[in-house]
């Protein structure tokens, strides 16, 4: 049997077709793994750069396109030759602005869409792929890892707890992943093909806030540049006070010395939780999650979705007494 999100559920036998979009992406390395590690196959991939040779470390066989059309008609063919042919499930690695699309894509050829965050970046395309859902019969799962990470399970555990108990934690996220001037000239650097900054670097960090806490009651937006977010948010049984940011000086000292690129920082009432440790495998535990019917679908997307669109439109407080400390110091 395989424990699966809290759920215990029996392990799939039979193995599935996969195809994925995005290959010569960022993060399509951990899906690929995903997949080979829970014993399923890949039989195409897509990506308009032909810089993909890490399909070679994990399926040396796959079909490549580096046209979407072309991929579309393949992945229609093979729905069209059966069970054992067609695609089963659809990786989404793309560009944000692309993910609906490509969703959409999924759904219409008769799979399953496994799509990286954000699922969108506006929330009323979600009612939409809602609909569609519903007429394909197909499911739209979305990569919410940090939920697994097992420091953040024993964590949610003891909130439920505290939360029943009517304490109301202080909180401080910090999340800072330095980028080079690369990342203001890509697609990422663009608001209306990324969602912004908070959208990009943040939301799998807001999903885990409101998993954590409840839904947001109040919300406060004291910086929104470029390179750097932060604001404050009352959540249903917390106060947290956030910043986020991709400049090289607001990485801590103690980073720049142990060589890592980024850094993670989760505090409750001066407690600091780890995030920097158990994210090896975490992808592919998603990937079980999903294959034993388990994973998480636009119900769980939707609160951070929604919580970063207000955030996007917000003005920008003047006031600023519950400024996270990372901002506060950068402001002298």
């Amino acid at each position: 049997m395989i424990v699966a999100f809290g759920c215990t559920v029996a392990p799939v036998a039979k193995i599935k077709n996969f195809a994925l979009l995005g290959t010569a992406g960022y993060v399509a390395p951990r899906h690929l793994q995903a997949i080979r590690d829970t014993g399923h196959r890949l039989l195409a991939a897509c990506d308009p750069s032909d810089s993909v040779g890490v399909l070679d470390r994990y399926f040396l066989d796959a079909k490549y396109f580096s046209e979407v059309e072309r991929f579309d008609r393949f992945l229609e063919k093979q729905r069209r030759m059966g069970d054992e042919q067609q695609i089963h499930y659809l990786s989404v690695c793309t560009p944000n602005y692309l993910h609906d699309a490509h969703i959409r894509l999924a759904l219409r050829v008769g799979a399953d869409a496994i799509c990286e965050k954000p699922l969108v970046i506006n929330p009323w395309n979600l009612d939409q792929l809602e609909e569609i859902e519903e007429e394909s019969g197909r499911t739209v799962y979305t990569v919410l890892q940090l939920r697994l990470l097992p420091a953040i399970v024993a964590l949610k555990h003891r909130i439920d707890a505290q939360a029943a108990g009517g304490t109301r934690p202080q909180v401080e996220l910090s999340y800072i992943a330095r980028r080079g001037p690369w990342y203001k000239i890509s697609w990422k650097g663009d608001e209306s093909k990324s969602g912004g900054l908070a959208l990009n670097i943040g939301v799998h960090f807001f999903d885990l806030l409101l998993w954590l806490f409840g839904e947001a009651e109040q919300t406060e937006l004291h910086v929104r540049d470029a390179d750097r977010w932060s604001g404050f948010l009352a959540l249903k049984n917390a106060d947290v006070r956030w910043y986020l940011s991709t400049r090289p000086q607001d990485l801590p000292a103690t980073s720049h010395a142990a060589g890592h690129p980024a850094y993670r920082s989760l505090t409750i009432d001066g407690d600091e939780i780890d995030l920097s440790a158990g994210f090896s495998d975490l992808h592919t535990r998603v990937y079980e999650g999903i294959l034993a019917g388990a994973g998480f679908g636009i119900a769980s997307a939707r609160p951070s979705v929604e919580l970063v669109y207000k955030l996007r439109h917000a003005e920008v407080c003047s006031s600023r007494d519950r400024a996270h400390a990372m901002f506060t110091a950068t402001e002298h």
